[in-house]
This record gives structure tokens, sequence and C-alpha cells, in this order.
């Protein structure tokens, strides 16, 4: 065998293993909640400063709740949007299902989504760990938000869907439920590996359908060959699908959240005349070829905003995440932003909006 022939052939020995160690060494430390906010207590009074990760949004005649990743889920809720009050969490423990598919799992349910349909909410969330795509999607239901009220009382279904190591190239966290133009539902999800994905779901929103339906709605390539010392190019997680004026904007986080001051989180978009996109930036490249539209990154004080959700509240649009704060050693707080669009229609945060 003649050098070249040699040299040929152990590439294709090595390259297997280099596909399998590239997409199970990332993401780095890009836990999403790798500093997890301290546990609030319920019903110790209102306050501005809410320490949380991963924020979604919901009201409720005139209370809004807010949902966060955190033990059991963590859950505030708020007359106007500026102060919260600490509410008990989704689960008192965690679903006994949680440690037999994630072994690692620490208790802290990650990046819910909330959602109301025919009179029930629908709680999507995420149970993972660190570093590894050992991860699974599930769901929970109630018929109120208010923890007084009578018949108040999470039911969990389960795992929706569930992503392996070796097996799937695509990591099941950070869900996000949107109907498309028949209003048929659908799961937005995926952090970092193959990128985000879209499955279609049952009309009962607790399974997937069958046949099973699946797209590609974003991701950024990565070598295989690249040096994971380095920032993983391919960062991207935390779809969140918003419907206005006939388009779908699908908003997500590029990089990287959860290093305190070091985190370098921005939010990205793209948008698209159909659910399944595909996606196109301000330029028209295809999200599922590496395109994104910035929306807003870090100033000096707010550090790596991200994870974000988007909403229409009395005909003012809004959007939440969570930002690190250099003024509190980097600790994680949530920020509600009025959101607004230029003249090509396309998701604007005014300069200063997020603070120095």
């Amino acid at each position: 065998m003649n050098p070249l022939h040699r040299c040929l052939s152990a590439l294709l020995v090595l390259l297997p293993l280099a596909i399998t160690n590239a997409f199970a060494q990332q993401p780095n430390a890009n836990d999403d909640m790798m500093q997890a906010p301290p546990v609030a207590t319920p019903g110790k009074g209102y306050s501005a400063d809410v320490l949380a990760h991963d924020p979604v949004l919901i009201r409720q005649g005139k209370t809004w709740y807010l949902y966060i990743t955190g033990p059991g889920i963590s859950v505030y809720s708020s007359i106007n949007l500026k102060t919260w009050k600490a509410e008990p969490p989704v689960f008192a423990q965690a679903p006994t299902w949680a440690r037999e598919i994630v072994p690692d799992f620490n208790g802290h349910i990650w990046a819910p989504d909330i959602s109301l349909h025919n009179g029930v909410y629908t709680l999507f969330y995420s149970v993972s760990t660190g570093g590894k795509n050992t991860s699974a999607i599930g769901v929970a239901t109630n018929t109120t938000l208010d923890p007084t009220a009578p018949g108040y009382r999470w039911q969990d279904h389960g795992i929706v869907l569930r992503s392996v190591p070796q097996r799937d190239l695509w990591n099941a966290i950070d869900p996000n439920l949107v109907e498309d133009e028949q209003g048929t539902p659908w799961l937005a999800f995926g952090s970092f590996w193959g990128g985000l994905k879209l499955a279609r779901l049952a009309p009962d929103r607790l399974r997937l359908a069958e046949p099973q339906q699946w797209h590609t709605l974003a991701k950024r390539e990565r070598s295989v060959l690249v040096d994971d010392a380095e920032p993983e190019p391919a960062a991207l997680e935390a779809p969140f699908v918003f419907k206005k004026d006939g388009w779908y904007y699908l908003f997500l986080s590029w990089d990287h959240c959860c290093r305190g001051l070091k985190s370098d989180y921005r939010i990205m978009a793209g948008r698209a005349r159909s659910l399944a996109g595909p996606y196109l930036d301000k330029q028209g490249k295809r999200l599922d070829q590496g395109g994104g539209s910035e929306v807003l990154h870090g100033s000096a004080r707010w550090v790596g905003p991200g994870h974000n959700s988007a909403y229409t509240f009395d005909g003012k649009d809004y959007l939440v995440f969570h930002a690190y704060d250099g003024n509190d050693n980097g600790r994680p707080k949530l920020k509600v932003l009025p959101l607004q669009w230029d003249a090509q229609q396309w998701p604007v945060v005014q300069a200063g909006a997020l603070g120095k």
C-alpha cells in the first residue's frame, strides 16, 4: 500500500470516531441551568428583581404567570409585568420517569413552554443534563394557573419525545408549541448538535402524531475535525415561533448561555410564510444553512441576552428573555422589553432598551 492509500485508510478509520466525538462533546458546559437561581419562597411579597433562566409568560384573567427553569419548574405571578411574586413550583417532586431516562438529572427542570387550548393549559418541559443529548421533553396539563383555585392540579403525561446519544444527532430540549395555518399543533425544539427541529403533534397535544412528520428549522455547521477547545460554531438553541401579519418569525439563541459574565448568548431571528419554512434572514440566507439576523446582543451591564419568548398583550408586543447582570456577579435575571418592527417588518429592540 502506498503512503497516500495508507493515509486515506487511516482517515476512514478515524472519521466515524471523530464524528461521534464531535457531537458527543458539544455543547461544552452549555447546560441550560448550570447556574441555578436560588429557589424562591412562595408568598414572600413582590419583587422587581427575578432570578430567571428560560422564561415564558401567559396571562389568565388579570394575572401574568411566569414559568422558568428550576427545581420542579419555578413559577412567579404579576399583575403589572414589573413586580413578581413567587408561587409554588409546578412539581413538588420531579416526575418519577426523569431519572430513569436521564440518570444524571439533578432535579432542575429546564425550559418550560406554556399555552392554552380549549380551556386546558399545556406545559412542555425538558429533562436533561449538561453537555449531553440524553434528554427528554415531557408534558403536563392543568385547567387553571391559580394555585388557590379549586381544581388546581398539574397532571403529568410523561414523555413526548427523547434523544439518545449515539442514536440521535439532535437534542430533545427547549420545546415550543406552535400552530400552523390549519390550526395543527407542532413542537419546535432543539439545542446544538444537528440543529432545531419541528415535529407534528397529535390533536390532544400530548404525543407525536402518526405517521410522524419532522422538519429542520435551523442549524449551524460544525466541522467534525474542529478543536473541541475552541468555541463551537454550531451553537444555537431555544426556538420560539411568533406569528404576526402573515409571517412566522423564528427566534433562537446563538452561542453560549449559563456562563455568567462569560456568556455570549444573543437573540437571532428569521421568518417564513409557512411554519415548516424555509426560514430566511434579512439577507435571504436560510436558517437551516447557517443564516440568522441579530435582534439583540448584550450591553456593558446586561451580558448574554437569550432564550427568549415573544407575546402580544393588549395590542403591544413584548420580548421576554434572561440576561446576566454585570452589577450582580453575573446572576441571570428576567427581562421584559417592548418588541417593535421596522419598515420591512423585522423585529427590533430599540438601542439602549436593555440598559447600560
